[in-house]
């Protein structure tokens, strides 16, 4: 028997908001400079110092459209830094600014453009964006990030993978190096994924970057089941930063790996409450349903945090599923991915419309998406279970045995309570 929703636990590869760490050093000026972790974490925030020196000079010039444009960037990558969507209005508002001052021939500000739409999860109107920006300047660094991050949530590998050469090709650096260990990732390559992560941490500018870096890096890690190599640099990345939201989900979730449950639940606390993002709370949820704990409380603060998002002019079907599903309603869950996979033909989609369609009962068509989910290489824990509890729950026990077994064999610690629940299939299974 599968519970009723599909797993919010394990994390993706970058997110799309994270990508959106970006064109912000570039278009500010900032450079590396060689720092140790500490030194990182002892330095000023450049970010709030370049958005206070753009304001500044905004003030005094309000006609510099280039800096209009630049200030929007800044206020997206505030805005993944505290995953508060209500800074995407003012970033909307400072790119609209800069095409008022220049409403022709302004590629700045549309770039600007595309990165707000990707982090709105309009990807069609980015790619679209992005597109017109390379046609005009091949040579924009800025537009084939937005364009790199596009074609990968539309479900066009080739498209994203030609993007993220251009992009190395341009400007190497942690934004480029990011996005391309997405793309190896998203094939299956993993090792290849973490060497350029790790190449990428060379690049890392600031606290900010470097807490992002090693994120990036203990993801890939815990993802492949090492949780020493995840945990180690999850500790090295809140070295940087102590204020990272992320690197505390990462300790929480190896604590949690190593059932520290209390730990775990300790963490998840604090860091919802500095952060209530949809996908927090839902994986809090998950942790609490794990320890016996009602996870109803955080629950409804994760459909409060979405319909924010939303409010905020974002488009999220893959949240909603979630949510759906995890409200006991799956025919909402799968109008849900539906009306996202109609958007955009993404493996986190077709995994996520496949999971619906097997918990409302139709499991048969489910197959086929959660076919479609791995049949782009990617090593997913979560996607070899749902292929293998659907195969399953069709009788077709030796396909079920193997995809349960290969879950467990990629990540033994996928999720609190779909990795138990693949053991124990497997063990009713037998060899």
């Amino acid at each position: 028997m599968s519970r009723p929703r599909r797993a919010a636990w394990t994390v993706g590869p970058v997110t799309v908001l994270a990508l959106a760490i970006v064109i912000v050093g570039a278009v500010f000026g900032r450079t590396p400079s060689p720092s140790s972790d500490t030194q990182a974490a002892q330095a000023p925030d450049r970010l709030q110092q370049s958005i206070e020196a753009a304001q500044q000079r905004l003030r005094r010039l309000p006609g510099d459209w280039q800096t209009w444009a630049q200030l929007s960037l800044a206020y997206l990558e505030e805005s993944r830094i505290t995953g508060d969507p209500t800074w995407y209005a003012k970033a909307q508002d400072a790119a609209g600014q800069s095409l008022a001052v220049k409403p022709n021939g302004n590629l700045a500000a549309l770039v600007a453009q595309g990165a707000l739409a990707n982090a709105r999860h309009d990807f069609a109107t980015a790619q679209r964006l992005a597109s017109t920006v390379v046609t005009q300047d091949p040579y924009n660094a800025g537009a084939y990030s937005v364009l790199v991050d596009a074609e990968t949530q539309l479900g066009h590998p080739a498209a994203a993978t030609d993007a993220v050469q251009h992009l190395l090709d341009l400007r190497p650096g942690l934004p480029a190096y990011a996005r391309a260990s997405y793309d190896l990732e998203q094939r299956g390559l993993t090792q290849a994924a973490t060497d350029l992560m790790t190449r990428a941490l060379g690049s890392a500018v600031d606290r900010s970057d470097i807490a992002f870096t090693r994120n990036q890096l203990g993801d890939l890690a815990f993802n492949a089941g090492d949780l020493a190599a995840a945990d180690a640099q999850y500790a090295a990345g809140q070295k940087a930063d102590p204020t990272s939201i992320t690197l505390l989900r990462g300790r929480a979730r190896v604590a949690a790996a190593r059932r520290d449950l209390a730990g775990a639940l300790a963490s998840y606390a604090t860091l919802t409450t500095r952060m209530p993002s949809p996908s927090y709370l839902l994986e809090y949820a998950d942790l609490l349903r794990a320890s016996g704990a009602d996870p109803s409380p955080q629950l409804r603060l994760a459909r409060a945090a979405h319909d924010l998002f939303v409010a905020n002019g974002g488009v999220d079907g893959l949240t909603e599923a979630a949510l759906a599903e995890a409200e006991g309603n799956p025919a909402a869950a799968v109008r849900a991915a539906q009306a996202e996979w109609d958007r955009r033909h993404f493996a986190d989609v077709a995994d996520a419309l496949g999971w619906a369609l097997h918990l409302a009962g139709r499991s048969r068509e489910g197959l086929v998406y959660s076919g479609l989910a791995v049949a782009g290489g990617a090593r997913s824990a979560v996607y070899a279970y749902h292929q293998g509890m659907i195969e399953l729950s069709l009788g077709s026990r030796a396909e079920a045995r193997s995809h349960l077994a290969e879950a467990l064999a990629i990540n033994p610690y996928f999720s609190p309570l779909d990795a138990p629940s693949a053991r124990r299939a497997l063990a009713d299974l037998g060899t």
